[in-house]
């Protein structure tokens, strides 16, 4: 009979014995027997237990799991076996406030009780079945094996030197084309003949990856293979489980084969080199790693990401709308993103120094502006220092017990009154100093993520290649990441996207969906009266606005004579689609007026919108009901948003679930439509002078001869405004172009004459 301990931080109420279905007996243990420990430290562990007397030992929460283990993140371990002995598991008491967590918590009980009864094990593979190619005949008899093999399939993955082809080279490539077997192939031993070879097989297989997108890109640049068809392990899991930070291919692993963690050895052995040779994380490479020592680790890459494929390529295909969001969105997409990551954002390199200057004088100048105040010189002559305002003691000194500003009542994490961005907005209502800092911060911050971090990462053509991504949002819009997020460039200052500027005899030319989500809602809802809004080609916040108010005006005056109502009808319009009650109208209206507009105003005007376009709220209502309902909703392109909250207790977490699903439906369709307008422009100018570089919230960006500049418009127009299901009969979605030299079409000459 199995010997068991459960141990957690502090000795809690949790009934761990319905928990775990009464399934085994267990002795139970606290890291900390203080009871009172919010936060158990080293320092504050008292445990008495020989670990060596259990064949089990089931870990509750992060605190045990971390100072038992090496692993971190107890949502990633949940459930899975560490060392053959130690079994993590979420702490289930926090299901009363996070009830999302339960399907993790409910697969975690079953893998413990399986690990414990025997049902569940953890498997290693011998060398004989995962194993290193060094020598370039062995590598043809591989491929030709693999060519031969009657498995349609074959997965593949690459280890590098860097995140982008660019930056480093391929040092291997894994592949598995047959059940519990897998090589890593060292590129050294890779001739002409075995390129070939790559080629027929890719050719005459489907080549299944986990992140196509990366290793498409590294084994395109560096040896020029294509790859007619390919599936993708990461997006097959992002349509079952569309939470950002699930999909990597280790906790696919952990969850979906019997192998584990099973690169934790070679971590273990990075840790210990980095140790011994006292080098530091960020300056550790790959190639630093002996092939002996890396090849069961990448072999198992392969093996994985062909076992986890076999389990989620069917549960995906059996759901028919999954399935063609898979196929006709996700596959086209990655493929589409690859060639955009290697477009590269065009930047002027000349005119990126010139900015770092100019914006490090606009920091200096207001640095000593700040120092103009009597206040800080009060601070000064008291405190006999240096003000520093990048310290948030001092700042809080000045600004509460120098200046007297009474604190906003929010606080940090340690009780101190805060000092961020939202404080000083508050607070910059009563005195210039709080707004001085958010000026200093704010290009500082423009200063240190972008100008001084660009330029020594463009590639040798001035471009910078970063990253797209599809699998990152669960409203399935596409995020950035890597040496630039295109997505937070600054839009109330010119500076980062004047510096984004075509070469000699190009333009960049912007493309931006209008009111998209809006023409969404109106073409799900079917209210004719919304979508007469659209078919009458005017402005359309001032056209509703003279709707719904009755407004003696044209539509062209409303916003001179009226613009408090035509900020009113916008906020309304934005707002009621997800929820916004009348209080958030209120406030919204206010802020963007700088009118007092009172709550019952709002309710007024959002009575009054909804009697206009009762069709509208017949089909919120209709939505919201399915979503309580069934704690999910799919959108017209097939994309899944489950929402499990909506089951809560807790009225305001129930709420803000069903807001999400309401968001997801509009936002998630505006999103597709520009996307694969995107794709299918991108498909249709491969071989003219045009490259899309980019897309950003609702905006396809491209650098085009300016010769082709009508051509490429008309096709991109055609493209994104193709009836796709989802458009009002004779008027498609709108789109703005602007036109320029730069990214900021002229308002970064305006403001600094470069």
């Amino acid at each position: 009979m199995n010997k068991i301990a459960l141990i957690e931080k502090t000795r809690s109420r949790t009934d761990f014995d319905s928990r775990f279905d009464n399934a085994f007996e267990y002795d139970r243990y606290a890291l900390c027997s203080d009871s009172t420990k919010k936060k158990v430290l080293k320092a504050d562990v008292d445990i008495e237990i020989n670990i060596d007397d259990y064949d089990w030992i089931i870990l509750i929460g992060s605190e045990s799991l971390k100072y038992y283990t090496k692993v971190n993140s107890i949502t990633e371990y949940s459930g899975r076996c560490i060392d053959d002995k130690f079994l993590p598991a979420i702490n289930p008491a926090m299901l009363a406030f996070k009830p999302e967590a339960r399907p993790l918590w409910e697969e975690t009980k079953s893998n413990i009780i399986k690990y414990i009864s025997g049902e569940l094990k953890m498997q290693k593979l011998s060398e004989d079945k995962c194993y290193g190619i060094t020598e370039t005949e062995e590598l043809h008899k591989f491929l030709r094996n693999a060519i031969d093999h009657d498995n349609q399939w074959v997965a593949v993955d690459t280890e590098t030197t860097g995140l982008y082809p660019r930056d480093g080279y391929v040092l291997g490539i894994s592949m598995s084309y047959e059940k519990d077997h897998g090589a890593y192939i060292s590129t050294d031993c890779i001739d002409e003949k075995a390129e070939h070879l790559f080629q027929y097989l890719f050719n005459n297989k489907i080549v299944v990856f986990h992140n196509a997108k990366f290793d498409v890109a590294m084994l395109e640049y560096h040896f020029g293979f294509s790859f007619p068809r390919f599936e993708d392990t990461m997006l097959l899991h992002y349509c079952l489980e569309e939470q950002p930070g699930t999909h990597g291919l280790k906790q696919l692993a952990m969850r979906f084969t019997p192998y584990g963690d099973y690169e934790q050895p070679m971590h273990d052995w990075i840790d210990g080199y980095r140790k011994a040779n006292r080098v530091l994380k960020d300056n550790f490479t790959w190639d630093t790693i002996p092939f002996d020592i890396m090849k069961i680790y990448a072999a198992m890459d392969a093996v994985v990401t062909l076992l986890v494929f076999e389990r989620l390529y069917p549960a995906v295909k059996k759901n028919s709308k999954l399935f063609n969001v898979y196929q006709t969105i996700l596959l086209p997409a990655c493929r589409f993103l690859t060639d955009v990551q290697d477009a590269g954002v065009p930047f002027d390199a000349e005119r990126l120094e010139k900015s770092r200057a100019l914006m490090q004088e606009d920091i200096d100048e207001a640095v000593r502006q700040l120092y103009e105040f009597d206040a800080v010189k009060t601070f000064e002559r008291i405190k006999q220092k240096e003000f520093n305002p990048n310290s948030t003691v001092q700042l809080r000194e000045l600004l509460f017990d120098f200046v007297g500003l009474k604190p906003t009542g929010i606080k940090t994490g340690t009780g101190a009154h805060s000092t961020n961005a939202e404080v000083l907005n508050i607070l910059a209502e009563e005195h210039e100093i709080p707004k001085h800092i958010l000026s200093i911060r704010q290009k500082s911050k423009i200063k240190n993520t972008y100008l001084d971090k660009i330029l020594p990462q463009l590639d040798r053509d001035g471009r910078l290649r970063t990253g797209f991504n599809i699998h990152s949002t669960t409203s399935g819009r596409l995020s950035s990441s890597g040496k630039m997020n295109m997505q937070q460039i600054p839009r109330d200052n010119p500076i980062v996207k004047g510096c984004i500027r075509a070469k000699e005899g190009n333009k960049i030319v912007a493309m931006d969906l209008t009111t998209a989500e809006v023409y969404v809602a109106a073409v799900l809802a079917k209210d004719e009266a919304l979508m007469d809004i659209f078919r009458s080609g005017g402005n359309f916040h001032s056209s509703i606005a003279k709707l719904v108010y009755n407004l003696d005006c044209e539509v062209d005056e409303v916003t001179e004579h009226y613009s408090t109502e035509r900020q009113a009808a916008k906020a309304v319009t934005f707002g009621i689609m997800y929820g916004a009650g009348a209080a958030k109208i209120s406030e919204q209206v206010t802020k963007d007026s700088g009118k007092y507009f009172s709550k019952t105003e709002a309710q007024e005007v959002i009575d009054d919108y909804f009697n206009e376009f009762h069709k509208l709220r017949t089909w919120i209502d209709k939505s919201s009901k399915f979503i309580r309902d069934n704690g999910f909703i799919y959108s017209h392109f097939g994309r899944k948003r489950r929402l499990p909250n909506v089951k809560s207790d807790n009225r305001g977490i129930a709420s803000h679930e069903v807001r999400s699903g309401l968001n997801f439906l509009v936002q998630s369709i505006a999103s597709d439509i520009n996307l694969l307008g995107a794709v299918d422009t991108h498909n249709k100018i491969k071989d003219k002078p045009a490259k899309i570089f980019a897309l950003v919230h609702d905006s396809i960006l491209a650098e085009v001869r300016e010769d082709y500049i009508e051509e490429y418009s008309n096709i991109l127009l055609e493209c994104v405004q193709k009836d796709r299901g989802i458009s009002i009969p004779g008027c498609p979605v709108g789109c703005d172009f602007e036109i320029g030299d730069d990214y900021s079409m002229g308002k970064f000459e305006k403001k600094y004459g470069l």
